[in-house]
């Protein structure tokens, strides 16, 4: 098939799609310019003159757990950025660098290979390979592939996920999990929960999510995007980025954009809707998106914090305990997701769903 046919409507998408190609298949066809599916309109794109140089999000020192600081600098980072860095936190560089390999093997295999995890196709949907975000509801397509992994047990995991990518994966999962459980303790603590118990692991880490994402090089990086504007549905999201960068985080007070530059051996972590609405707005989940690139192919591996879909998730008592008016209602978390993803990515849409 001639590269001019793919920006025909039919074509690029059967290409992309349905024959499970996904972007980066389009962009290994060396096309030389961007077809207009993924033309995104003037305000959606990344303007340089939007970002703010030399601003950062914080980047917190994890290897004393017992020093008070530190939990300030994760809670004033979670209300004030909703965004942070962590480094010395414990999960084994080799650890990172695996998934990370396993991640370019999955997306290396053959588009034939790829397509036998797609909506279409894949034995269950706790197992999603796919491109974009929800291309049935997006008027301009984003420059991205991915594999979505839900995880229910180790089992189902070994009958299920891609045998390439499987082992790294759960071991990123399970090594991250100490990490995320700390995150939590601290988190909490400053909301007057005096302890996690089992009810309130299940709200705040009942399941999890993670996703291996694909870049692929873009021939016109300046019209689209990577990701669009959103914020997540997580209570927390550990992301894995490589070297490339393209991660920017929206500045609300000054309506700009801040570059979150990769830092070795580092994770980033971000606070989602689902913790927003349980501190009853006092932790900040901020709207991000990810820039196309011209040069490089780039991936990120985040890990998805989430309650239970079967979970009812408002304000914690604890935090109303002191007289606070609710500014969110109680809404089961699976009709949250689903609102989520039935759209595509609209800022800190999502979180209005919750608004009373």
């Amino acid at each position: 098939m001639a590269i001019t046919n793919y920006t025909e409507p039919s074509n690029l998408s059967d290409f992309v799609m349905n024959k499970g190609h996904g972007v980066k298949g389009l962009s290994e066809t060396g096309l030389k310019s961007l077809p207009k599916q993924y033309i995104q309109p003037i305000q959606e794109r990344i303007n340089v003159k939007d970002v703010l140089q030399g601003q950062s999000i914080p980047i917190i020192d994890m290897s004393n757990w017992d020093d008070p600081k530190m939990a300030d600098s994760i809670c004033d980072a979670a209300e004030k950025w909703g965004f942070f860095q962590i480094v010395n936190h414990g999960v084994p560089i080799e650890v990172l660098e695996n998934v990370q390999e396993a991640t370019h093997r999955f997306f290396g295999l053959s588009a034939e290979e790829k397509n036998k995890y797609s909506k279409e196709r894949s034995s269950s949907n706790n197992v999603r390979y796919g491109t974009s975000f929800t291309p049935q509801a997006e008027k301009a397509l984003e420059w991205k592939d991915f594999l979505s992994l839900f995880y229910v047990s180790d089992d189902e995991a070994a009958a299920l996920w891609p045998s390439v990518c499987r082992d790294p994966a759960l071991e990123y999962m399970k090594k991250t999990e100490i990490v995320i459980k700390k995150l939590l303790e601290v988190l909490t603590k400053r909301l007057n929960v005096r302890e996690i118990d089992s009810q309130k692991e299940n709200v705040l880490m009942g399941s999890k999510r993670i996703n291996i994402n694909y870049y692929p090089i873009c021939p016109n990086p300046e019209l689209t995007v990577g990701v669009g504007r959103h914020s997540d549905v997580s209570t927390l999201t550990i992301l894995l980025q490589d070297n490339i960068g393209g991660l920017y985080v929206r500045d609300e007070k000054r309506d700009s954009w801040i570059h979150v530059p990769p830092v070795k051996g580092s994770l980033v972590i971000n606070v989602g809707d689902a913790l927003q609405i349980l501190s009853n707005g006092r932790y900040r989940s901020v709207e991000h998106r990810v820039a196309a690139n011209g040069s490089s192919n780039r991936i990120s591996v985040p890990i998805f914090v989430n309650p239970r879909p079967s979970d009812v998730i408002g304000p914690l008592s604890e935090v109303l305990a002191t007289g606070e008016k609710p500014i969110y209602k109680e809404v089961l978390y699976s009709d949250y997701v689903k609102h989520f993803f039935r759209k595509a990515h609209d800022g800190k849409g999502t979180v209005d769903f919750a608004k009373i």
